[in-house]
C-alpha cells in the first residue's frame, strides 16, 4: 500500500485493502487471545499470593471471558472454504401469499441490512421490485465485508412467518426465500455468447426516493442454457446496469458449475437452497409465543425480535457448527 502509485489502480487497491481487512479479522482476534491468555496466567500468580474471594471472583470472570474469546476463534476456524472469504449475493424472495409474503420478504431484507451494518460491512442494493400491496416480491444485494459470503452461506432456504397478520386480523403463515452465492473474482472462466441472452430494457419500479431511476435504464438478462434470470435498477446508467447484470449472471453459473462439480455440495444445496414454499428451513414465530427455531442447526431462541432485528451471529454460528460435524 505503501508503494508509488498504489492508488492509481482503483479496482487493484480495492481488492488488496479487501484483503487486508480479512488479514486482520484472523489475526486482530488471535492477538487479542494470547494477550488474554498472558494476562489471566497473571491473575492467577496474583491469586495464588494474594489467597482471597475477591480475586478468585476477578479470575472466574476473566477465564470465562476467554473462553468466549476461543469459542469466537473456534467459530471462525470453520470458515476456511475458498469462498467463504469473497463477498456476497443475497436475494430474498416473496412466496406466494399475498401482502403478508411480501412484507414478510421486506422484513427479511431490513434483518439482512440491519446485520450488516452491525457488522460495518458495506450493502448495496442492486434490484428490488415492490408488492402490488406494499412490501417487496423480491430485491437482491450485495454485501462486501471480512468473510461476508462464509457468514452468510447459512442463510439459504425458506424463512417461514407465523403471526397475526395486520391484514386480516387473523393468524398468517408466510413464506419467503433467501439465496446466497458468492461473487466470485473476474475470470475467464465464464464466457457467454451473446446469442445465449436475451437482454430486456425497462423503467425500473418502486415508490420512489433518490436511487430510483428515472430513465428506462433498468436491465433483465435472461440466460436461455440455464433459464436463469437476473436484473439491476440501482444505477442509473444502462451501462453500469448492464455490468452489473452480466457480473451477477456469472456469479450464478459459476455457482451452478460449481454444485454440479460438487456432489455433497450439491445435495445440500438442494435440501437446503431451493425455492420450494412447501419446506422450511427456519420459523419466526411472533403468534402466539415469540420465538425463532432453526430446522437444520437445531437452534431455537425465544428472542425473535433481536434476530429481526440484525442479531444473526448466534443463528450463523450454530449453522456453521452443525454444517462442520454433517461433513
Amino acid at each position: 500500500m505503501a508503494s508509488p502509485g498504489f492508488w492509481g489502480n482503483q479496482e487493484a487497491s480495492r481488492k488488496v485493502v479487501q484483503e487486508i481487512k480479512a488479514l486482520k479479522g484472523i489475526l486482530e482476534p488471535w492477538t487479542a487471545a494470547e494477550k488474554a491468555v498472558k494476562d489471566t496466567a497473571e491473575l492467577i500468580e496474583l491469586m495464588a499470593a494474594e489467597n482471597d474471594a475477591e480475586s478468585e471472583k476477578e479470575l472466574a470472570a476473566e477465564v470465562a471471558k476467554l473462553e468466549e474469546t476461543v469459542e469466537r476463534l473456534r467459530i471462525s476456524s470453520l470458515l476456511s472454504d475458498d469462498n467463504d472469504n469473497l463477498n456476497a449475493l443475497l436475494k430474498v424472495q416473496s412466496g406466494t401469499g399475498g401482502a403478508d409474503c411480501q412484507e414478510w420478504t421486506e422484513m427479511l431484507l431490513r434483518m439482512y441490512l440491519r446485520w450488516a451494518e452491525r457488522r460495518q460491512f458495506k450493502t448495496e442494493i442492486i434490484d428490488q421490485v415492490p408488492g402490488s400491496e406494499g412490501g417487496l416480491l423480491h430485491a437482491q444485494v450485495r454485501v462486501e465485508g471480512p468473510m461476508a459470503f462464509g457468514w452468510l452461506q447459512g442463510e439459504t432456504g425458506i424463512h417461514r412467518l407465523v403471526r397475526m397478520s395486520p391484514f386480516s386480523g387473523k393468524r398468517e403463515t408466510s413464506f419467503a426465500g433467501v439465496e446466497v452465492i458468492p461473487e466470485y473474482e473476474e475470470s475467464d472462466e465464464i464466457v457467454i455468447p451473446d446469442s445465449d441472452i436475451r437482454v430486456d430494457r425497462f423503467r425500473s419500479g418502486g415508490a420512489g426516493g433518490q436511487h430510483v431511476n428515472v430513465t428506462d435504464s433498468a436491465i433483465r438478462l435472461t440466460h436461455y442454457p440455464t433459464g436463469i434470470v437476473v436484473s439491476c435498477q440501482n444505477e442509473r446508467s444502462q451501462h453500469r446496469n448492464l455490468a452489473m447484470a452480466m457480473k451477477l449472471l456469472k456469479a450464478k453459473i459459476r455457482h451452478q458449475r460449481d454444485l454440479e462439480r460438487d456432489a455433497r455440495m450439491k445435495e445440500a444445496y438442494s435440501a437446503k437452497g431451493e425455492i420450494d414454499f412447501g419446506r422450511r428451513d427456519r420459523n419466526y414465530f411472533l403468534h402466539p409465543e415469540t420465538r425463532v427455531v432453526d430446522e437444520r442447526s437445531g437452534y431455537k431462541s425465544p428472542d425473535v425480535h433481536g434476530v429481526l432485528d440484525g442479531n444473526l451471529d448466534p443463528l450463523m454460528e450454530a449453522y456453521l457448527r452443525w454444517n462442520a460435524e454433517s461433513k
